[in-house]
């Protein structure tokens, strides 16, 4: 399929061999700007069209195309309509290093047409989502806030104001369920004029835009979150929130239609939701993190089960006699989970030091001081890791690229450039020599560490590789992938000698037990499994994160491991009983990363959050909280000795610390 990129066309789909549209008549273009291809239209607007597209400088990877049709006139005109595209591009630009908004991969002018080219988001809108399961009750409202007021102070930090927030335009990915703001094309700088808008165009969609914006154009910080509340309430009612307000009376009427429903909803998080809905610019929250700040203040929710929940079909929440308490305040065990998880001192897990002299670990967030930040990527850093032969510290990110420093310099020593998409994880063999990375491009690359070679180019996943591990002994290799796979190949020979799978869900993360006797997988469906590699098959499950594993890490001495969830919680589990050891809470969004220390009683967290905890193992404590200066902190990774750790995330910079203990 090729789409006519006519804006005026009414039936734009042709067949892949045609040369001109069917419909209009127009010589159909193969590929803009000789690489991005589109094959659908997804759908118009004023400003012009967004269509599906292929990237084959990619894969053919999918992609959105954002056409713009200015109206000016005339070669000055249009010159203008070029320029203030192009600066509303580069804010786009800057705006999708964020990882919960769609990154800018290029944009262009052709054919007298402006063209913006994102990230596509295979997932559902939280439109759709209600349509086919229904409202979210009050612990998905209270989820939604968490994770979308953070983006919003991210871009109304950057002097944006997206003027369009509907649930419509949030989507949730499915692949790892995180939501995403989408549709900045009609984002604006505050105090700018709008983008090809001509004088007394309004903005926004009627219900969800505040009465600023609809009669005066006028945009703040606070529109949008007045924007967002009126998102919850229709996605808690089922209604459009112009049948939820009284135009006669100036109020809102959402409780009067819960309360007709049988519904019910806490009078704490009901006050946020006005507030954010008051006509008066002045009443309103003025910034997202004032409304972040009054939602930790909220009493615990009880009665509901985990975020992102949906309402009955009779109509009615869940109440306490039916389900345990949310996730969002404390860990959902089962019955039968807790007869398990109630010995936390079982016989097999003596969380013993290491044989050799290491660090006792932190004891608080002052023993611990940035002593180096190395900076050179250009996006997210998604992975750290230590030598543990030399001192040197190897980095992937978004950006393509690994990167290798000396440690003592904090200089980049070479750069490695293999991968056409993302870096996802990178491992270093036990003696240093060989270095392990997989990308997006669905491909392993194995580098030799000293001279920066690539050895082998590994392919056999069918999509995006998100974890790689490799045995102690140096020739055992493992990949798990959004493919729904493992594989385990010969490192030496590049050789793929068997894929394990379920068939369940994509793989999110994996590790190895010291021994090399399992692999230990956590991906979307919220389970951890283990398999034998010498048979292949399952011989535990670990349940009961309640949302998508990101991580997991094992101990030293092979008794025990964590994992970390996007249920914001890090647990930590026995391998010898597969029984759950600790539930450790304290995270406010979900937990990325998680590194047991080598004394086998550290456990070191990373979030979303951007902070960094450390805990105690043995009696699932936490010793010590510190702040990262990035607002998200993607990767942690803990040097042999336990004396320095390294962490990345959002900024693109590695921070590394020093235990003056």
């Amino acid at each position: 399929m090729i789409c006519c990129l006519n804006p005026n066309c009414k039936q734009p789909n042709n067949r892949d061999t045609a040369e001109n549209c069917r419909t209009c008549g127009t010589p159909l273009v193969k590929l803009l700007r000789g690489r991005y291809r589109p094959i659908r239209l997804l759908g118009r607007g004023g400003f012009g069209r967004t269509y599906l597209a292929e990237d084959w400088d990619r894969l053919n990877a999918p992609c959105v195309i954002k056409q713009f049709a200015p109206q000016a006139q005339g070669d000055k005109a249009f010159k203008k309509a070029v320029q203030l595209f192009n600066q509303e591009a580069v804010r786009l630009h800057e705006l999708g290093e964020h990882s919960q908004i769609p990154a800018l991969l290029a944009y262009f002018e052709q054919d007298q047409y402006l063209y913006l080219v994102q990230q596509f988001i295979d997932g559902k809108t939280l439109m759709q989502e209600i349509v086919q399961q229904g409202p979210l009750d009050e612990a998905g409202i209270r989820n939604l806030l968490r994770d979308l007021l953070p983006v919003l102070d991210f871009i109304h930090s950057h002097s944006v104001v997206h003027r369009d927030i509907t649930p419509t335009n949030i989507i949730r990915r499915e692949t790892d369920r995180r939501i995403f703001l989408i549709d900045f094309g009609i984002a604006k700088q505050f105090g700018d004029a709008l983008l090809l808008i001509e004088p007394g165009t309004r903005i926004g969609t009627e219900g969800y835009a505040p009465i600023e914006q609809l009669r005066g154009g006028h945009a703040y910080p606070c529109s949008d979150l007045y924007s967002l509340g009126a998102t919850c309430l229709h996605l808690l009612t089922g209604c459009k929130p112009e049948r939820l307000y009284d135009p006669m009376n100036g109020c809102w009427r959402w409780r009067e239609y819960l309360s007709q429903q049988g519904l019910t909803f806490s009078e704490e998080l009901g006050q946020v939701l006005d507030r954010l809905v008051k006509d008066l610019v002045s009443d309103r929250y003025q910034t997202a993190t004032e409304v972040l700040t009054r939602l930790v203040e909220l009493p615990s929710l009880t009665g509901n089960v985990p975020g992102w929940v949906r309402q009955r079909p009779t109509g009615r929440l869940y109440n306490s006699n039916q389900d345990p308490q949310s996730p969002d305040e404390s860990c959902v065990t089962s019955p039968q989970e807790e007869t398990s998880t109630a010995i936390t001192s079982a016989p097999e897990l003596q969380l013993e030091p290491a044989s050799e002299p290491i660090s006792a670990g932190p004891h608080s967030a002052e023993t611990w001081d940035c002593i180096n930040v190395l900076k050179g990527h250009t996006s997210w850093v998604t992975t750290v890791a230590f030598s543990p032969s030399n001192p040197t510290l190897v980095s992937g990110s978004l950006d393509d690229t690994i990167k290798v420093w000396d440690l003592r310099t904090g200089n980049t020593i070479f750069t490695l450039t293999g991968h056409r998409r993302g870096i996802n994880e990178i491992v270093i063999s036990a003696k240093g020599q060989v270095l392990v990375s997989c990308g997006d491009d669905n491909t392993i690359q194995v580098w030799n560490l000293s001279t920066g070679r690539r050895l082998h180019t590994l392919q056999g996943h069918g999509r995006g590789v998100t974890s790689v591990a490799i045995g102690h002994q140096g020739w055992l290799l493992v990949s798990g992938s959004k493919d729904r796979t493992i594989k385990i190949w010969k490192l030496d020979k590049g050789v793929l000698t068997k894929t394990l799978s379920d068939g369940n869900s994509a793989i999110k993360c994996i590790a190895l037990t010291p021994d090399e006797q399992f692999i230990l997988g956590g991906g979307l469906d919220n389970k951890i499994r283990q398999w034998d590699i010498r048979t292949g098959q399952i011989v535990k499950t670990f349940s009961s994160h309640l949302s998508t594993v990101n991580c997991i890490s094992v101990s030293k001495n092979g008794l025990f491991f964590a994992s970390a969830s996007k249920d914001k919680t890090v647990r930590l589990w026995s391998i010898g009983t597969g029984s759950m050891i600790h539930c450790l809470k304290g995270h406010l969004q979900e937990v990325s990363t998680v590194e047991v220390a080598p004394d086998n009683r550290t456990v070191i967290s990373g979030s979303v959050d951007g902070s960094i905890k450390f805990w105690d193992a043995k009696t699932g404590k936490l010793k010590s909280t510190q702040k990262e200066q990035s607002s998200t902190v993607e990767s942690i990774a803990i040097h042999k000795t336990g004396k320095l750790i390294a962490t990345a995330g959002a900024n693109k910079n590695i921070y590394i610390y020093k235990n003056s203990l």
